[in-house]
Formats: C-alpha cells, sequence, structure tokens
C-alpha cells in the first residue's frame, strides 16, 4: 500500500505518520516495519522510525502476511457479547483457561478465539492471533475482551494501562465488611514465602486500588458484594478482600473455610458452600471507549447458575 504525506505531515516522525494514518497499524507495529526494512519512499529504504517527513513524499508500506499463529486454532463454544472487525468481547466461563502455559498447553480461551476468528485476525505484531489485553482467573466467570487488529490491541492496552476501564466484580465473600462502601489500597506483590501466592506488601508491590460496596447480606456470615478496580493486579480482589478479613467464598488460596466461618452459615447452605469448587467471583460489568471508533460501549452479563445457586442457598438472591 502507498501512503502520501500532505503538507500537516512535513517534519513529522515516520512511524508517527504511518501510525496516525487509518490502516489499522500502532505505533510500535509501524516502528518495527520500518527497522525491518519494509517502508521505501522512492528508491530508498528507509530503516529509521524517527526519520523526518518531507514535502510531497509517497511511502510505499509492504506488510507481510500474518504467519500462523502458535498455539493453533481449536474449536471450542464460545459466549460471544460482542464482536466487530476490530475486537471481540466474551463471557468467560470459569474453568477455562485464557492463554496457553505450563500445565495447559491447549483448550484455551486463546485457542478458541484463534479458530472462532480465522481470518479476520489481521495480526498482532505480525502473528495471526488474538490479542490478550487482560485476564480472568482459570476459575473466574465473566467479560473479557480481546483485540482483532493491531491498531486495536495498542489502543486497549493503552486504555487499560491508562486505567481508562470500566469494570465491576460480583463477588459472595465471607462475614459482611465495615464499612460497607469503601476503598482497599494496598501495594500487591509475591508472597515472600508462597510463591503461588499474592499478597499485599510494605514494600516491593505494585499499587493497587479497589472500590467495593455490599450488595446484600445474610446475616453476619456472608455477603454479596460489588467490586471496581482502579488497577489491574494479579489477584487483586482475592488478594484485597482477604487483607480486610473477608475473601472470597470458595477461594482455594485466600478464602479458606474455617470452622467459625462454616458455623456461621444457615443450614441449608454449608452443603453449598463446601461443593462449591472455584472461588464465587465474576466479571459482571466491562465498558470501555473504542479504540477505533471512538464510541463509548459497556456490557453486562449475570452471574452464572453455580453462582447463582450459591448465592440463593446463602439467601443472597
Amino acid at each position: 500500500m502507498t501512503l502520501d504525506a500532505g503538507a500537516a505531515d512535513v517534519g513529522q516522525r515516520l512511524d508517527r505518520l504511518i501510525a496516525a494514518a487509518s490502516i489499522g497499524l500502532s505505533r510500535s507495529r509501524a516502528k518495527a516495519l520500518i527497522e525491518e526494512g519494509r517502508i521505501r519512499s522512492g528508491a530508498r529504504t528507509i530503516i529509521d522510525a524517527s526519520y523526518r517527513v518531507k514535502p510531497g513524499e509517497r511511502f510505499e508500506i509492504i506488510i507481510p502476511a500474518a504467519v500462523d499463529p502458535v498455539p493453533l486454532g481449536q474449536a471450542m463454544p464460545l459466549v460471544i457479547v460482542y464482536e466487530d472487525d476490530y475486537l471481540i468481547v466474551v463471557d468467560k466461563p470459569a474453568g477455562l483457561v485464557v492463554h496457553p502455559a505450563a500445565g495447559n498447553p491447549d483448550r484455551t480461551l486463546v485457542n478458541a478465539l484463534i479458530a472462532h476468528c480465522g481470518s479476520s485476525l489481521s495480526g498482532i505484531g505480525g502473528v495471526r492471533r488474538p490479542g490478550i489485553v487482560h485476564r480472568l482467573d482459570k476459575d473466574t466467570s465473566g467479560l473479557m475482551v480481546a483485540a482483532k487488529t493491531d491498531a486495536a490491541h495498542h489502543g486497549l492496552s493503552e486504555a487499560f494501562a491508562r486505567h481508562d476501564i470500566d469494570r465491576a466484580y460480583r463477588a459472595l465473600v465471607w462475614g459482611v465488611p465495615s464499612p460497607r462502601e469503601g476503598r482497599i489500597e494496598g501495594a500487591i506483590g509475591r508472597h515472600p514465602v508462597d510463591r503461588k501466592r499474592m499478597t499485599v506488601r510494605k514494600s516491593g508491590g505494585k499499587s493497587a486500588l479497589t472500590h467495593y460496596r455490599v450488595l446484600r447480606a445474610s446475616g453476619i456470615a456472608a455477603s454479596l458484594v460489588e467490586c471496581r478496580l482502579s488497577t489491574g493486579r494479579t489477584h487483586q480482589i482475592r488478594v484485597h478482600m482477604d487483607a480486610i478479613g473477608h475473601p472470597v467464598i470458595g477461594d482455594p488460596v485466600y478464602g479458606r473455610a474455617t470452622r467459625n466461618r462454616r458455623d456461621r452459615l444457615p443450614d441449608s447452605a454449608r452443603s453449598s458452600v463446601e461443593k462449591f469448587g472455584r472461588q464465587a467471583l465474576h466479571a459482571a460489568r466491562l465498558g470501555f471507549m473504542h479504540p477505533i471508533t471512538g464510541e463509548s460501549m459497556a456490557w453486562e452479563t449475570a452471574p452464572p447458575l453455580d453462582f447463582a445457586t450459591l448465592a440463593t442457598n446463602l439467601e443472597l438472591l
């Protein structure tokens, strides 16, 4: 493809010019193409991303075909809440890992998205794959967005970095937080002894802020809480709710069902809590400005059946 520089573009960096053009490339991708020698001006190949545009220049941009992804696509059922040419929003079920890793090499959300989106994935950094900009724990259900183009990936990544995303979660927690509405602020980092756990740290962690409010309480035994994130740290809600003494019910790492906690439950709820095999946490709302169109978008989804059943047995629904 070709790109002609206008009068207003003179003196601008070439990577900025390409990123500003509506051709679906982020600045980082434009820089990579330049450094790979894929941008020409006349007979000259430009390899300096900071090259300043000259009057009347025409640039030939050679975009290589996106390579096949690793991992490969695997057809799996998806609950698609929204999809366009640039991004896809799904309601992830509990039990589904987002990205292949040790112990979970396939059958992940990424594998499913590659199979579903197919040729509509234009290539993130030259690879035909979905752009994952945030994650949910394996056993947390709810809304997730993934990018289908390089430009959308860049825009969404910037929005998450600015914390310019509207995210609300529903959680069933032990006890009733007091006050019933507030903020939890505490840096989160690896536990100094148990490296599989995260914890609030006085030093060495990353700043984290969670806003919470109690939606309904079941005596003093349990409550349904809404949590909104101002940051996005690993296990943030799980760690912060545990830090104030009200961990998420069913959480195998932070929410152990002690005898004292079980004794406070209604008789009808004890069996349900014991059988609930995951943390009772659901990403219920997701909103952001569309990275390409600028449209304000938001979605909400109800918790899955196992969460709703537990909440009902806890007399919270």
